[in-house]
């Protein structure tokens, strides 16, 4: 890996620096370029000082950069300046550095980072189209405690939600399970190419992986995303429950909100359980790439241990896993790796 992606890497993957450097160094290259990529694009996709066109055309600019098909220098001053953070102000600076990269890597490797970004860009322009609508009607508080409230008798909406079940898979899918789906791909080809493995199943809990802890992030977020007017909870499923956006999180409704709340978490929880079966599918002596899928699928559990115990008042505070058990975790999986028993035993439905 290049000296200029070490060290975006270092400033922006945070977490993810520390699965990615326990990769083996066959795959460590192309999953950090991707990473770096796909943060880029998050962050065009999240600059909401732009409006929603602006960034919709910039991440069509550099989506077609990252197919090849244009050649056009990307002039993305204008979005750097904007970013609060310097690591995200940063990519976009170095954007034309993480394109370069991408041409040095195989054919092979290319064409599944560009089958991974095209599907998590479509992820975050259906966002944009779909929460782009002007917001009206409700006013948060200031303090940030509450969800939207009513602003005006005609009390209509202002926070946009999914339709769908089917709509929440599909999203998922687009800005998670995708990247599941290239981590297979990849490390198949790198790593252990002849292992016999039922190959359609690997991918698809591979798939499941990646939507599980994308789903994890919503539920955990649920409090931020309806003040901010999203909500990724189905809208079919909340009138069912005569619930609205509105509705949730205010305790008066939790009898209603928390069974629906608790179906979405054991769904989290079949698709991290998926992920484990994953982790137990991989060759025995892949004990690097076992590691770096089971740190992420072992937060996610915790935190779904600690959103099924919380009420409605400790949901609206965000619920955050500990530095002191992150480490634990970490330790466990480090002295459980090498014995099977012990670590089939790790994750908590397993």
């Amino acid at each position: 890996m290049t000296d200029f992606a070490t060290d975006l890497l270092k400033a922006t993957a945070r977490s993810f620096y520390l699965t990615l450097r326990v990769l083996p160094a066959r795959v460590r290259p192309q999953i950090g370029l991707a990473y770096l990529l796909a943060r880029t694009t998050d962050t065009i996709a999240d600059t909401e000082i732009v409006p929603p066109t602006q960034r919709l055309a910039a991440l069509q600019q550099l989506r077609e950069r990252i197919l090849g098909r244009s050649s056009a220098p990307l002039a993305f001053g204008e979005l750097a300046r904007h970013q609060g953070a310097p690591a995200e102000k940063l990519l976009l600076e170095r954007v034309e550095d993480s394109l370069a990269a991408l041409r040095q890597c195989s054919p092979g490797d290319q064409q599944l980072i560009h089958e991974v970004l095209t599907t998590i860009t479509s992820g975050q322009e259906l966002d944009l189209q779909r929460f782009a609508a002007p917001a009206s009607g409700f006013d948060h508080p200031p303090d940030g405690t509450d969800t939207a409230r009513p602003a005006s008798a005609a009390g209509q909406s202002r926070i946009i939600g999914l339709q769908t079940a089917a709509e929440l898979e599909d999203y998922t899918y687009r800005v998670a399970g995708c990247v599941g789906e290239f981590w297979t791909k990849l490390c198949r080809a790198h790593l252990f190419p002849k292992a016999p493995l039922d190959e359609k199943q690997f991918v698809a809990d591979g798939i499941r992986f990646g939507q599980g802890l994308q789903l994890v992030n919503i539920l955990r977020d649920l409090p931020a995303d309806l003040k901010n007017g999203r909500c990724y909870l189905p809208l079919d499923q909340l009138t069912l429950a005569k619930l609205t956006p509105e509705r949730l999180l205010q305790p008066e409704y939790a009898a209603s909100f928390l069974p629906l709340f608790h179906a979405h978490l054991a769904q989290a929880e079949a698709h991290l359980a998926a992920g484990w079966r994953y982790t137990t599918t991989l060759p025995f002596g892949q004990f690097r790439v076992r590691l770096a899928c089971a740190w992420p699928l072992l937060l996610g559990a915790k935190t779904l241990q600690k959103l099924r115990a919380a009420d409605v008042t400790g949901l609206r505070r965000r619920v955050k896993v500990s530095r002191g058990e992150v480490y634990a975790l970490l330790a466990h999986s480090l002295l459980a790796c090498p014995f099977p028993w012990w670590w089939r035993k790790l994750f908590p439905s397993a």
